[in-house]
């Protein structure tokens, strides 16, 4: 039998969703992750960059996994320490 290295599970669950503004659409999370890192980095970044805030996920393991845009941008704007008018 062969062994495969694989991820621990997450260690946390993602924070409850926050309803107090309009939902963010994959499109725009995508969009705003462009203009946050330019085109070519801001997909390997999401696919390797692990938040604890997600749950030990990466933006892309996250949005899989059904957590809305919102929360990943949040999470993304904090890690990526990006300006309030960012947000």
């Amino acid at each position: 039998m062969r062994s495969r290295s694989r991820r621990p599970p997450p260690t946390s669950s993602p924070p409850p969703p926050d309803r107090s503004a309009p939902p963010v659409r994959h499109t725009e999370f995508w969009s705003r992750l462009e203009d946050a890192l330019g085109s070519g980095y801001s997909h390997v970044w999401a696919e390797q960059f692990v938040m604890a805030e997600l749950g030990s996920r990466t933006a892309q393991e996250a949005l899989d996994a059904g957590i809305a845009p919102k929360q990943v941008w949040a999470a993304v704007w904090s890690a990526l320490d990006l300006p309030a008018t960012l947000r």
